[in-house]
């Protein structure tokens, strides 16, 4: 698996893909200092009643939200800074009440290059937070690198799935 050649190419493509399942739109940049060039967010809700909406049995929210950094050089202290961004931002969206099932918040970072601090960094995030002792749902954290140029899909521990999901996409491309 080779991506394509310019972090450009790769966010349309991951933008392209997204697209059937996640709302997408492209950030302009406010008053932010991270380098966020895309959010795409999903959004599930499940329920089952019988006979009658009223008579519900149970209800379940699914929620990701996934925020694409673009920048040419990832340093251990812009993955800090943009790390803390989707955190911060992600938290404000969750609303942990009865029918919340988990939310994922995703950080995917686009680059040129990236310094074995930063890389080992993103490896090792692991941000994770149960909202009353889970009986209304989690949050969990997400990470992955995709570096132009290269065939390396780094992920932290909760991010597996990301990477299959990226090498599916850009092997499709190929």
């Amino acid at each position: 698996m080779s991506l394509p050649l310019s972090r450009e190419e790769i966010l349309n493509t991951l933008l392209q893909s997204y697209s059937a399942y996640f709302d997408t739109e492209r950030c302009e940049e406010e008053d932010w200092d991270v380098p966020l060039v895309a959010r795409c967010n999903f959004y599930v809700h499940s329920e089952k009643y019988v006979l009658l909406k009223k008579a519900k049995l149970w209800s379940a929210d699914c929620n990701e939200y996934v925020y694409l950094f673009s920048l040419p050089e990832l340093t251990e202290e812009r993955y800090r800074e943009c790390e803390k961004f989707v955190y911060e931002k992600g938290m404000a969206r969750i609303h942990p009440e009865p029918g919340h099932m988990y939310t994922y918040l995703t950080a995917v970072f686009l680059c040129d290059s990236c310094t074995p601090e930063a890389r080992k960094a993103l490896k090792r995030c692991r941000l994770y937070k149960s909202f009353r002792f889970s009986l209304y749902g989690w949050m969990d954290f997400h990470t992955v690198l995709l570096q132009a140029g290269s065939d390396l899909v780094d992920t932290n521990r909760s991010g597996r799935s990301n990477a299959k999901l990226m090498k599916k996409i850009f092997m499709k491309t190929k």
